[in-house]
Order: structure tokens, then sequence, then C-alpha cells
């Protein structure tokens, strides 16, 4: 199919924030005779451009733009915009770059109108299961599709290996003799807690002090502002809850995985101190948290008595049925302990196929360039 025959596909922007400005600008740095896109809208929080007749060129000053328009986001509006086009017989998709559970509840109506989403956004996939069922069968109904790889690992090709894997039918025995598609996946998911574990155990017994690995992480943009919202691991929480529901939604046999209502479901170890639970401010967090070192010195000393290292692990037990996140110990050895460095994520799938040497994903997971690469890696899916 020559360049000039190939469909295009109409893409609408909600969020412009880092991760949707980056996304943008990789749209718009492809060379406009060979884009399969039309970047026809844009959405941030206050304000809307829609133009299907003039797509959004390179060069363009689409910032400008938008901060001038006068329009309001009208998600209604812009559904109804969009469902004209699907009608019309064009591929349309949304990208939803927002962290919105808002917006996250408007998939299946986008979905029920042939509109296909790509999204980093974790919410719909990991909140209720109601929802994520929704999504589902809207997707089915109308042939639009999710897709999601940014929800989990950023640019990382997570979401879609698990998926191959479990199509494909990869399996492992577990010790009943009956067959499952991916035995265990298992990792480190979290960027924040593998930049803070990477530099708080190392195999020595002392090191630097936890509250001063938090606080340094917290200065360089690894937390967020208050740090607790990351050591509660509820963002580890979200990522096992979605794919334990990409293996359930895609397993051809039944397995022993959980039906999370959502992700408050899965078994997870906070790493916040009692006393410091419901502090409202992050300075005040990170100004007690130096009452506990002692309690995490004593957990790293342990640790290197072993031969091991204390790293933040989500892991998800097919074999076991058991879907959890929580501190574990790892011999300095293993490929948590030696492959890691900075904010790396590194996920492991243990099958049938890869049985004897996991399969190892590893890299950035998180950051604006590489999120914003997933989700166009996504949208080329749909071309």
């Amino acid at each position: 199919m020559s360049v000039a025959t190939t469909p295009k596909i109409y893409v609408a922007v909600v969020g412009v924030g880092l991760v949707g400005a980056e996304l943008v600008e990789q749209l718009l740095a492809i060379p406009q005779q060979t884009s399969p896109f039309r970047l026809i809208s844009l959405s941030s929080s206050s304000r809307t451009i829609f133009d299907a007749e003039n797509p959004i060129q390179t060069g363009s000053s689409w910032k400008e733009k938008l901060t001038t328009s006068n329009q309001r986001p009208d998600f209604q509006l812009l559904t109804k915009q969009l469902a004209a086009l699907v009608a019309s017989g064009q591929k349309v998709a949304i990208v939803d770059n927002t962290s919105s559970d808002d917006i996250a509840k408007l998939y299946p109506g986008w979905l029920e109108n042939g509109i296909s989403i790509v999204t980093p956004n974790k919410k719909a996939y990991s909140g209720e299961l109601d929802l994520y069922e929704k999504i589902i069968s809207a997707s089915k109904a109308s042939g639009a599709r999710f897709l999601n790889e940014s929800t989990v690992g950023a640019g990382l090709p997570v979401i879609s290996t698990l998926k191959e894997l479990v199509a494909t039918g990869d399996r492992a025995s577990d010790l009943c003799g009956s067959l499952l598609l991916v035995v265990k996946i298992e990792g480190v998911f979290s960027g924040t807690m593998s930049y803070i574990f990477n530099n708080f155990s190392t195999g020595a017994a002392d090191g630097p002090a936890f509250s001063s690995v938090v606080s340094v992480a917290r200065e360089k943009g690894y937390t967020e502002p208050h740090p607790a919202d990351d050591l509660n691991g509820f963002d580890v929480a979200r990522k096992l809850t979605i794919l334990t529901r990409t293996i359930t939604t895609g397993s051809h046999i039944p397995t022993a995985l959980p039906a999370l209502q959502t992700f408050a479901f899965v078994k997870t170890e906070s790493l916040i101190p009692k006393p410091l639970e419901g502090i409202p401010s992050g300075d005040e967090f990170v100004s007690r948290l130096p009452e506990f070192d002692a309690h995490f010195a004593k957990l790293r000393s342990e640790a290197s008595a072993e031969g091991k290292v204390l790293r933040f692990v989500g892991v998800v037990d097919v074999a076991g049925g058991v879907v959890k996140a929580g501190l574990e110990k790892y011999s300095t050895s293993h490929p948590f302990a030696t492959s890691l460095g900075g904010s790396d994520n590194i996920i492991m799938f243990h099958t049938e196929r890869y049985g004897a040497r996991p399969l190892i994903v590893q890299g950035a997971g998180a950051g604006a360039a590489v999120t914003a690469m997933g989700v166009l890696g996504d949208l080329f899916k749909l071309a």
C-alpha cells in the first residue's frame, strides 16, 4: 500500500502535561509524508482545540493555539465529533495522558462509539472491576481497541510481552500437574522503590540511613512530593492488578488468580511507619522519618547476614493464586541485586519456555520521553 493510500488515524490527545506534551512532539516529529496520524484535537484541563479539516502540523505553535483557545473541554461534544468521523469510515483514537478517574470512566462510551483508546493512565485498568469489565465488553462489541502498554513500565514492553506469552499458550506445570499459562511474574515495578533500595541495600551490613535516601530521592524528583504516596506501595499494587487482569482476560484456561475488585485487594506491604500514617505534609513526613531509621537498618543488617539485599517487589503467582507487593530479600547474585541501577524497573517472567532462565525485561520505568514512546508505539499498533 502506498503512502498516499495508507488510511489515516485521527488522533485526539487529552492531557498535555509532561507526558502529553512529549507525545505531541514525538507525533509531530514523524515526517508528514510517512505519518499515519492526523492530530486533530488537544485538551488540557482548561482549554481545548478541535479541527478535523486542518490537523496540527510539524512546526506549528500548538501550545500557543491551545493556550489562547476560548473553548472549554467538553468530552460529550468531543465524543460526538469523533464518533461522526468513525461513522464516515475513519479510524479514530483518543490518547488519555491524564491520571483522572473521571476520564477513565468515559472509556466504555468511547469504545462503544468505535473510538480506540491508548493511555498510560492506570486508573481504568486497576480500579473497580465493573469498569474494567465494561471496557472489555465495549471493545469486543465495537472492535475498537484499548492499548495500555505504558501503564506498567512506561515504554518497556511488559504488557505486550505478557499478552504474547498468554496468547501463544506458554505455560508451566505446577506441582499438581495442572497446566498454567504463566507460572509467575515478579519484578521491581516502582522506579522510586528501585532507586531507594538500590542505594539503601547493597549487600553490606551498613550504609546510608533510610530517611536520608528517601530525602535525596525526593530532592531528585524520584518520589512524589509526599513520599508516603510511594512508600504505601499503591503504585505497585495498581500495576500488579493490571498484569493480573491481562492474564485472566487473555487466558485460554481458568487460573487460580483472584478476581481483584480493585488494586486495594492486592496484598500490599506499606513501608510507612504507623505513627507517620496520615501526616498531610510531605515536609513533616520527611522530617520525622529519621525516627524509624533503626528499624530499616535492622532489616538491612539481617539481609546482609544472609548474603542478601532488600528489594520492594511485586509478584503475580499464577500457580499459587497470589498477588502481592512488599519488601523481599534476594541473594546478592540475583538479577534484582546485580542488574538494577538508578530507578530502573526489572520484570521476570517465569514460564515453561523460559523455565531455566526467566525472560527478563529491564530498563527505565519512568520519565516523560520513554512513557510517551510507549504510548506512540501503541498508536502505531492501530495503523
